[in-house]
């Protein structure tokens, strides 16, 4: 059967046909496809998925900061929170010989404040009228002897942390303490004093403000006097509050060593006052006066003017040792050595007798005598006696340059002492092959070399020690728990001349000073000694006097030194009197009573007077 046609074409669906082809001058007609409607659940299981990947994110970063790194997130926190403050630790004594503190420290505060804090004070008080700031200001004004205003703003702010006074002593932390404002603390702290003032300043040294030794034996031994600092940690809250709960650990502080000198409080007390008296006296600019135990090395003083006091230094003051660090010519009482050289080579005797004019010509080089004076006939215990440079170069020359000065280094000269402060100067001494010109003679009499105070008196101590010198020492050494006292070494000595040589100058220095009427003497007492005078430059003279007693069996040597004098001043009248004061405190100071031996004579003149 086929299919009905219209107008003899075959019937076909125009959508099997394709597009209907306009008509001649016709317009072609498109239909476009129908818009399609989005499809919400599409859009919905996109924004569940990424709400999904979000959670998955912060629950592994909770697993992983509670979980896994938990312990490190902890530490973390506590160490934000953990504050650590030092418990300083209080120096060591100083103490003399007898145990007289001349050097403690004392135990002070430092207060603070943590201004957050302060507001609560009172907050819970039912009765009080005035509450926070104003009435903690109100409270603690009189305290710390401020006034209320000055208070207020030292406790206004937002500050975690401020000082509000420092170094208080603990009856004024007690007190701001017991007002219990929080926000208020207090660190202990130490503060160094001493008790004798200016007495020994010079040996002691000071610290400064915050504890740190700057000279003297505060310096030398500030390992065992510092002690060992301790520290406390505790845990604190957002405003600085110490949390109860929270860390809390405590190192306690060790304390540091007591440091017992040799010098006596009382015997150094009158050297100062001595040496300052000689020194304002004949106008010098400073002195020295030292006092030295020959047998044990031990300074019992170790005096010098101007000195300070530690407590309160000065701009302006010498904070050194004179009596270490100055070094000077000795002038004459560097004869000494010429002679016990001699003495000790052989070439010489106490008897043996020289032409003495008052100036004399050495290789082309004039040495004179400081005094004019007919020509003399003296022996050599004369030589010494009137302090002859020309009869001491005389001497001098039985020997070789090189033979004195092997014996001046025996003697300690040109070497530092080893004494236990800083800053001490070795002096200088030349070698003999630099003894040239006029040098070979000079240093016969104590010119051409250098020295310091406490280098002269210890070599000079060795005529007092069976000629052994002993190595200075102002320490004693350290006080143990049970009061005793660990000394630090014994001390080195050195023999010099021979026994019989030391008591032959014995002889000869007690021959230079008359029991009854020199200038250096000692009531009841055999004195040997000797006077120096020395030149410094162009300008200026150091007057000395070096001597010991008793004569015959001598303890102690003190050296008496003037230095800085406008003109010329004996030894015998610028040092000697302080001498003969010192000595005689010193014999009794340390109970040594006199021998009843007289002084001895010898002769010091020959042939027909």
């Amino acid at each position: 059967m086929t299919s009905p046609r219209r107008n003899g074409r075959k019937n076909t669906p125009r959508s099997a046909a394709g597009p209907r082809r306009p008509r001649s001058g016709g317009t072609l007609r498109v239909r476009l496809p129908e818009a399609r409607l989005g499809e919400p659940s599409t859009r919905h299981r996109l924004l569940v998925c990424l709400i999904m990947v979000a959670v998955l994110a912060l629950s592994g970063r909770l697993v992983w900061v509670q979980g896994l790194d938990a312990s490190a997130r902890a530490e973390e926190a506590v160490a934000q929170r953990t504050v650590t403050r030092t418990i300083p630790a209080l120096r060591g004594e100083i103490t003399d010989r007898n145990g007289t503190v001349l050097a403690s420290s004392v135990q002070r505060y430092d207060l603070w404040v943590n201004q957050m804090q302060v507001d609560e004070y009172l907050a819970t008080s039912k009765t009080a009228e005035v509450t926070g700031i104003d009435a903690a200001a109100a409270a603690l004004a009189p305290v710390l002897g401020w006034t209320v205003e000055e208070t207020e703003e030292a406790l206004t702010g937002d500050a975690g942390f401020s000082y509000l006074q420092k170094n208080v002593e603990p009856e004024v932390r007690d007190a701001a303490m017991s007002l219990r404002i929080p926000g208020i603390g207090a660190d202990p702290v130490a503060d160094r004093i001493y008790p004798a003032g200016s007495v020994g300043g010079n040996v002691l040294g000071w610290v400064g403000a915050d504890g740190t030794a700057l000279g003297g034996t505060e310096l030398s031994f500030d390992e065992e006097l510092r002690g060992t600092d301790g520290k406390t940690t505790y845990e604190r809250g957002a405003q600085g509050q110490i949390i109860p709960t929270g860390k809390q650990e405590t190192t306690p502080a060790v304390d540091g060593s007591d440091v017992v000198l040799t010098i006596d409080r009382d015997l150094q007390w009158k050297a100062q006052q001595i040496v300052a008296g000689a020194v304002e006296q004949w106008g010098g600019t400073g002195g020295s006066a030292v006092v030295y135990n020959a047998k044990t090395g031990e300074v019992l003083s170790l005096a010098e003017y101007p000195s300070y006091d530690p407590n309160s230094t000065r701009e302006d003051d010498f904070l050194g040792n004179r009596s270490i660090s100055n070094v000077f010519e000795p002038g004459s009482t560097g004869k000494l050595f010429t002679l016990a050289a001699a003495i000790e080579e052989g070439t010489v005797t106490p008897e043996t007798q020289y032409e003495i004019p008052y100036e004399q010509w050495f290789d082309g080089h004039r040495v004179k005598d400081s005094h004019q004076h007919p020509d003399q006939q003296l022996t050599l215990a004369g030589v010494l006696k009137n302090s002859s440079n020309v009869g001491t170069v005389q001497i001098s020359e039985t020997l070789t340059p090189e033979v004195r000065y092997d014996y001046l280094k025996a003697f300690g000269l040109g070497e530092k002492t080893g004494v236990e402060l800083p800053g001490e100067s070795a002096g200088l001494v030349h070698p003999a092959s630099e003894w040239t010109g006029r040098t070979r003679y000079t240093t016969a009499f104590g010119q051409g070399y250098s020295v310091n105070a406490l280098q002269m008196v210890s070599a000079v101590g060795t005529f007092a020690n069976d000629g052994v010198r002993v190595q200075p020492s102002l320490i004693a050494g350290t006080k143990q728990a049970d009061g005793t006292v660990r000394p630090l070494g014994e001390p080195e000595s050195t023999r010099v001349v021979s026994s019989e040589t030391a008591d032959t100058m014995q002889q000869l220095m007690d021959n230079s000073v008359d029991d009854e009427n020199s200038s250096a003497a000692v009531p009841g007492y055999a004195v040997a000694g000797k006077t120096g005078t020395a030149q410094v430059g162009d300008s200026t003279y150091t007057a000395s006097f070096i001597g010991f007693a008793p004569a015959d069996d001598p303890e102690i040597v003190v050296g008496v030194f003037v230095f800085g004098l406008n003109t010329f001043i004996s030894g015998n009248k610028a040092a000697a009197p302080a001498f003969s004061e010192l000595t005689t405190f010193a014999l009794q100071n340390q109970g040594i009573a006199p021998t009843g031996v007289a002084g001895r004579e010898l002769e010091n003149e020959w042939g027909e007077q």
